[in-house]
């Protein structure tokens, strides 16, 4: 059981990585479907960065740890901002469509990622992976508590102080403050004196650079230095942005939901060891289903609870109206004015 929370743990670091940067990202207004391309993204970064430190060294066993971790996290967050620079460019300054940005960062993302991983030099990335694996000199003589809580590498800390100070910075300072009113309000927060499109792309920025750090820890830290294509780091993005539903966008609660998430993750792998279960194909993906159908359920409690703090930024409930207004331009090119105008008349708003 200890095995089965501590790989549930590790699993969740992905997912909670993947969540907060949303969760900035969504606060000042903006949806960003691109958050599981950025995270590829940042992936390759984190990688380039640990072939560029490694690959420097005459052997790999005098490589430094801090050295490793910063050089890594900081490609990493380089070019997930570089992902989420674009993205911010095309709907902040531009005005385009977030939902098609996003996909289309996405797309651009994934191949990407398996394009230039190919190029990347892994020879000593085993041994890196465990630097970053690195755990606390005590932790093995604690029992249970030292294998379950501080069995983990650096970045699984860092992502838990990284929700928890997101949190704060959301609910307590005056940029906090700014930035859930943009969210709200863009309007009133300009007429306020808030730059509102500085803070849109700082949150943007900031969002993107800590989703890639997910990637990076995926898999430096979950798997081992080895890697195969972009899918599962893809995934594990769709699977952050259903989290800040689960979570109801509170960085904070972001932590108690990626663990629960990891748990139904880590479910199939710990049941076939532990137990001897096997499942079907089907079986598997309606596992793999699990978190996105409780998310649509708290989805649902908490449109019905109807508290404010439940609910995302009044700005993101246009973007039911925005997609409606795409599908009616391309009617319009198709079917002329006259008959979508008559259509469109017969249907209830949003």
């Amino acid at each position: 059981m200890v095995q089965y929370l501590v790989a549930a743990i590790s699993i969740s670091i992905v997912y909670l990585y993947g969540c907060v940067g949303e969760i900035i990202t969504e606060k000042s207004g903006h949806l960003n479907l691109g958050i599981p391309g950025i995270m590829c993204m940042g992936t390759f970064g984190g990688c380039f960065g640990v072939a560029l430190y490694m690959n420097s060294l005459a052997t790999q066993e005098s490589a430094v740890w801090l050295f490793l971790i910063l050089s890594s996290v900081i490609f990493a967050m380089l070019f997930a901002a570089l992902g989420g620079l674009i993205y911010a460019f095309l709907t902040v300054s531009l005005k385009c469509n977030q939902n098609i940005v996003g996909l289309a960062l996405t797309t651009f993302g994934k191949g990407f990622t398996d394009f230039f991983m190919g190029k990347i030099n892994m020879d000593r990335f085993a041994w890196a992976s465990k630097l970053f694996r690195k755990t606390l000199p005590f932790a093995d003589k604690l029992g249970w508590f030292g294998e379950l809580f501080l069995s983990h590498g650096i970045l699984m800390y860092l992502g838990i102080a990284v929700a928890i100070a997101v949190a704060i910075l959301l609910k307590k300072s005056k940029v906090g403050l700014n930035l859930r009113a943009i969210g709200e309000n863009p309007a009133t927060a300009d007429a306020a004196g808030v730059n509102v499109n500085a803070y849109k792309y700082g949150a943007i920025l900031l969002g993107a650079a800590i989703a890639g750090i997910g990637g990076l820890f995926y898999v430096m830290n979950y798997v081992g230095g080895s890697w195969e294509n972009s899918g599962t780091i893809e995934s594990f993005g769709w699977l952050a942005i259903a989290l800040v539903i689960f979570c109801v966008w509170r960085p904070d609660l972001a932590i108690l939901g990626s663990f629960i998430f990891g748990l139904l993750d880590a479910f199939i792998s710990f049941s076939q060891v532990a137990f001897g279960i096997s499942f079907t194909l089907a079986q598997k993906e309606i596992v793999k289903l699990l978190p996105y159908f409780v998310a649509l359920v708290v989805l649902v409690v908490t449109s019905i609870i109807g508290k404010k703090e439940t609910q995302p930024p009044a700005c993101m409930e246009n973007t039911g109206r925005r997609l409606l207004a795409v599908g009616r331009s391309f009617r319009r090119r198709v079917e002329g004015p006259e008959r979508v105008a008559r259509t469109s008349a017969d249907k209830p708003a949003l």
